[in-house]
């Protein structure tokens, strides 16, 4: 057997509104991803980044990837998270002009 590394990524494409800032600052939500609840907590930098996003985009993604953690009752803690963002640009249009 050889060993392997579980890393998840998680996509949202918005803000989380519940979110309750822990010690130090941190910020701490969760996400429903089908069904399994994924509590997430981030450092201030890492939550600007999304907050960042919200504020400078229309329509963005946000990849939160970090391993699996602690089982919950529905889900899972979610460790070592971090967030990448990015702007969403709309598909131009497929429609024919005759």
């Amino acid at each position: 057997m050889i060993e392997g590394k579980l890393e998840l990524t998680i996509k949202i494409n918005e803000l989380p509104e519940e979110v309750k800032t822990v010690e130090n600052g941190w910020q701490q939500f969760e996400i429903d991803c089908d069904g399994r609840i994924i509590s997430v907590t981030v450092k201030p930098k890492v939550w600007k980044k999304l907050t960042d996003a919200q504020a400078n985009y229309p329509q963005w993604v946000g990849a939160i990837a970090g391993k699996m953690g602690e089982a919950t009752n529905n889900g899972f803690v979610l460790l070592e998270p971090n967030v990448q963002t990015f702007e969403k640009k709309p598909k131009p249009s497929s429609e024919v002009t005759t």
